[in-house]
């Protein structure tokens, strides 16, 4: 497998990271290593988003996240990111409550938008790093690691194994988004990155 097919498509800080993602989750076929960078591309605005923005108006907010914001309730959130994550991460995953500011502290980062306390406790248990106590180490040091961490977590490298189908890129999708969010991209960022290394 020729990694450098990658340079220039992906930006020098992800891919000088890639070698050792590679090495420590085994991500040794071309299918695997597709479907990871392609669904790592869509999660972080093709490398250009590594921590979570929040910066939504009313109408976003009811839209993305419609269950956190009934009625007028938009209004009083709208633009305000720390208080947004407070708000819609509030009391899940082993945050505390809205004043507690554990939304915000744990709010989406790295390629895959890794999320919510526990899971930043994970991360630091098995990488020996305080993301605890510095979160934004997830952003300048193990954007990519963090991510093959969540594949791995979540078993997802079994079914990068499944085929180069549209199907298989679908399954991924719904297991890192919960519904079929940006398919389109998703699928022709895995065509695009399967069809260089192959």
């Amino acid at each position: 497998m020729n990694i450098d097919k990658l340079k220039g498509q992906i930006p020098d800080t992800i891919f000088d990271q890639l070698p050792n993602v590679i090495e420590k989750f085994q991500i040794n076929t071309i299918l695997r290593l597709s479907h990871f960078i392609s669904q790592c591309a869509h999660e972080s605005g093709n490398f250009k988003t590594l921590s979570e923005n929040l910066n939504y108006s009313a109408e976003g907010l009811k839209k993305i996240f419609p269950k956190y914001f009934l009625g007028n309730l938009s209004d009083l959130y709208a633009r305000k990111p720390e208080k947004i994550a407070n708000h819609v991460y509030a009391g899940r995953g082993g945050n505390g409550d809205e004043k507690s500011g554990d939304g915000w502290k744990y709010r989406g980062r790295g390629a895959i938008q890794i999320t919510l306390r526990d899971n930043y406790k994970q991360l630091s248990n098995d990488f020996k790093v305080d993301f605890l106590a510095n979160p934004d180490l997830v952003v300048s040091n193990y954007a990519l690691a963090s991510a093959a961490w969540f594949f791995n977590k979540n078993n997802l490298f079994i079914i990068c194994d499944q085929g180069s189908d549209r199907i298989t890129v679908e399954k991924l999708t719904k297991k890192i988004n919960g519904a079929l969010n940006g398919i389109e991209d998703r699928w022709e960022n895995f065509q695009k990155f399967y069809n260089l290394l192959k």
